[in-house]
């Protein structure tokens, strides 16, 4: 089972190993340490720009905070209410790009409700309705049109319920409603943009570490079997995130820590939108409860200081999910519990050291940062802004060291999937000869856009079609498709981070054997 020859955005065992060997033979222009969706992005923006790129993750792609965030491309509405008009003009520019010209498949817009209950007080009321009509404006100004995501308005007490069945109708006054872009997922969009790099020439190599990283190359060690080399580049860029200290022992960064719950739709009625509750006291923090992929929702979003060591997985506290619970009963016609959580993750903002205050008041703003060994690091930022930080690490690469290098050319680059990316023709199912159903599964389009077709007729494995476990909406041939297109390396892969199948425990149970069988017949 592997992908096709000539298939330019494939990441496989077989090119990963074809790849690791030629790495230790050349010096390359930049070499990025860090899978997530920063360093996907800087590798995506060098590779289009002509430079030699190598991007090195120790784990998986998107292994650490980059699948534990809230799946929303926001548009900067609460950094304008904290003043930061420069964060919340760039994010709402960056939300356009991503939902028209960059991932249109992956990003769509989402309602967000706001109901009227008597909680929610006259003046509370008017700095929502005030920060909408502000979100409105920004939308313009960035050039999103409102065909791609509408005008925020008002809506009666019916049509709130229709939105969201599960709020509270008692003296329900109605609900203010706006929109925000949605992810399918975020760690489907980091590997759309490192499959996208690699379309255009980076090598992207998961399981490989690096050590005494410095501005002139690193020593990398292939995870899988051990063997270690240097490898030299004129530009190191540390994109690790919360974990950049560990790369670079001079950075300083405060970590904190945000959680959301899942629970089955049908806890909340299968919402269509968004319930979204002002938390009580603050001015621009809201907790969402969002209808997600696999029939879930997801409410989050806490943020509270992380101090310690950095784990690889973080854990909810209880502290965190009762927050979460008692914020959103407020405007539930039936409170939920403790044992209405089917599942929960917990993920780490890497924001940039400031002493004291609440990490809810610190700057979401990036900075690219320059060591006295001439190691460059990315710190702080949102993923929002991925790809304007890629763009801001590369120019003071390219600036600094002299590189030969084109313009930045991804504000107008489609990855793949979206359907001016070429790879969504390049070899078509009609090409191929596979027989398609006749309609494809919508979530199948979702998840892959324009790329859906392909994702079936590259399959080789037994019923490509079926779900990989009864009342899953994922097909086989997804599965199979992670391992030969994707890089998926092991089940956690495949059911944590190319699915979310895993966040659910019973789920995961269900789904572990197709994943096995998928993989071993992959060896």
């Amino acid at each position: 089972m592997s992908a096709k020859k000539g298939d330019a955005t494939a990441l496989n065992a077989s090119r990963r190993a074809a790849e690791l060997t030629a790495l230790a033979e050349q010096r390359l222009d930049i070499l990025v340490i860090g899978g997530g969706i920063t360093g996907a992005g800087i590798a995506l923006d060098a590779a289009s720009r002509g430079l030699t790129v190598a991007l090195v993750e120790k784990h998986d792609l998107a292994f650490g905070t980059s699948r534990w965030s809230s799946k929303l491309v926001h548009g900067g509405l609460r950094y304008l209410a904290s003043g930061n008009i420069g964060i919340a003009r760039r994010s709402a520019v960056e939300r356009g790009i991503l939902m028209t010209r960059n991932a249109p498949h992956l990003v769509k817009a989402m309602p967000q409700l706001v109901p009227l209950i008597p909680t929610i007080g006259t003046l509370e009321r008017a700095l929502v309705r005030t920060g909408f009509l502000a979100g409105d404006v920004l939308r313009r100004l960035a050039g999103t049109p409102a065909s791609t995501l509408p005008r925020s308005g008002r809506v009666d007490a019916g049509r709130a319920a229709e939105l969201v069945p599960a709020v509270r109708r008692d003296r329900l006054d109605g609900a203010l409603l706006a929109y925000d872009g949605q992810l399918i997922d975020d760690a489907r969009l980091v590997t759309a943009v490192a499959r996208t790099a690699a379309q255009h020439g980076a090598r992207i190599l998961t399981r490989v570490a690096a050590d005494r990283a410095r501005g002139d190359g690193a020593a990398l060690t292939d995870q899988l079997t051990g063997e270690s080399f240097d490898v030299a580049a004129r530009a190191v860029i540390n994109a690790t995130g919360v974990w950049a200290g560990q790369v670079d022992p001079a950075l300083r960064l405060r970590p904190s820590r945000g959680t959301h719950l899942v629970f089955d739709a049908a806890a909340f009625g299968n919402p269509v939108a968004a319930l979204t509750i002002p938390i009580p006291g603050e001015l621009n923090r809201f907790v969402f409860a969002m209808p997600e992929q696999l029939g879930r929702v997801y409410l989050g979003l806490t943020d509270e200081d992380a101090p310690g060591p950095i784990p690889d997985v973080p854990q909810p506290t209880p502290q965190e999910v009762s927050f979460l619970l008692d914020t959103v009963n407020t405007a539930l016609a039936t409170a939920l519990g403790p044992d209405d959580v089917i599942g929960a993750y917990a993920g780490l903002r890497p924001l940039i050291d400031t002493p004291g205050g609440r990490t809810a008041d610190i700057s979401r703003d990036h900075a690219v940062v320059e060591s006295d060994t001439g190691l460059f690091s990315v710190l702080g930022g949102k993923l929002t802004e991925y790809r304007h930080m890629a763009e801001d690490a590369v120019d003071r690469a390219v600036t600094s060291r002299g590189l030969r290098a084109g313009e930045c050319r991804t504000r107008n680059l489609p990855l793949v999937g979206a359907p001016a990316n070429p790879v969504a023709t390049f070899r078509s199912a009609v090409d191929s000869g596979a027989e398609l159903p006749a309609r494809l599964p919508s979530s199948l389009v979702a998840r892959y856009g324009a790329e859906a077709p392909n994702v079936i007729a590259r399959a080789a494995c037994d019923r490509p079609t079926d779900p990989v476990a009864e009342g899953i909406d994922v097909i086989r041939a997804e599965f199979e498709y992670a391992v030969t297109h994707e890089g998926a390396m092991t089940v956690e892969d495949i059911l944590d981070r190319r699915t979310r199948i895993g966040l659910v425990a019973a789920d995961r149970q269900r789904a572990v054997a197709a994943a096995e069988e998928i993989l071993a017949a992959a060896e």
